[in-house]
C-alpha cells in the first residue's frame, strides 16, 4: 500500500510513523510538506502525525486544518481511504471536520507524557481488525490538550454506531466516556491521543501499537 505522511511546521512524530509504516509494509512512505497542494500518485494510506503544528497557537491543530495540503486529504478520505490522525494528527482532523468532537486542555491542565493503558473497543475496523476485542493495551501517550468533547447526542450517537475504536482504562486528560479513539462514521478516517507509532518495537516502548499498523497496511 502506497503511503503517505503529511509533515507541518511543529510536527515532531513524522519519523516515528514513516519508520512504523515501513516496518510493516517494507517501503517507505513519501513524506508530504503541508504547502504541497497534491497528494502523490496513487497514495492509498495517509498519516497525519503528532507534534505541535504551528506550535499549537489559536488551538491545537486549528491552523493546520487550513494547510494547503488539507482539501486533498479531504478528497481521499471521501474516496473511502484511509486516513489515521494521531496526537496533534486527531486534533487537525476533528478542526478539519473529518472527525466529530474536539479535543480541549487536559482536565488538569498539565501537559501529560506516560505510558496509557488502553482497551481495544471496537476490533471490527480497518485499523484494529488484528486485535481481539477487550484487548488491554500500554501505548504512550504526549500532549496538553487531550481531552476529547463531544456533545451528549454525538457521544450516544458514535457510541451506538461502534465509532469509539479505543478506550482509556485510567483516564489521563478528562475525556468524555473515557475516549482515546474514533473513527468517522464510514470507518476509513481515525484520530487517536495515544502513540501507536512509538510502540512498533520491543526496545522502544513495547509493541501494542503494531497489531494497527499491521491491521491497516498488512504482515510484512
Amino acid at each position: 500500500m502506497k503511503s503517505a505522511v503529511i509533515v507541518f511546521p511543529g510536527s515532531n512524530c513524522d519519523r516515528d510513523a514513516h519508520d512504523a509504516i515501513e516496518k510493516v509494509t517494507g517501503q517507505k512512505p513519501a513524506m508530504v510538506w503541508h504547502q504541497e497542494s497534491d497528494l502523490p500518485e496513487g497514495t492509498e494510506f495517509i498519516m497525519v502525525p503528532g507534534g505541535f503544528s504551528y506550535g499549537d497557537y489559536l488551538r491545537c491543530g486549528a491552523m493546520a486544518s487550513r494547510s494547503a495540503i488539507m482539501p486533498a486529504i479531504v478528497a481521499h478520505a471521501a474516496t473511502g481511504a484511509p486516513v489515521l490522525g494521531v496526537c496533534n494528527g486527531f486534533q487537525i482532523l476533528t478542526e478539519s471536520g473529518l472527525l466529530p468532537g474536539a479535543l480541549m486542555r487536559n482536565a488538569g491542565l498539565k501537559f501529560v507524557c506516560e505510558k496509557a493503558k488502553l482497551k481495544v473497543e471496537n476490533a471490527n475496523t480497518r485499523f484494529t481488525s488484528h486485535y481481539e476485542g477487550g484487548a488491554e493495551l500500554i501505548v504512550p501517550i504526549a500532549h496538553h490538550d487531550g481531552n476529547y468533547f463531544a456533545d451528549a447526542d454525538t457521544l450516544d450517537r458514535i457510541e451506538g454506531e461502534g465509532q469509539v475504536v479505543f478506550r482509556y482504562g485510567n483516564n489521563p486528560n478528562g475525556s468524555a466516556r473515557d475516549i482515546a479513539g474514533i473513527t468517522n462514521e464510514q470507518g476509513n478516517v481515525m484520530g487517536m491521543m495515544p502513540h501507536p507509532e512509538r510502540a512498533v518495537d520491543a526496545h522502544h516502548g513495547g509493541t501494542d501499537g503494531l497489531k494497527l499498523f499491521e491491521s491497516l497496511l498488512g504482515s510484512a
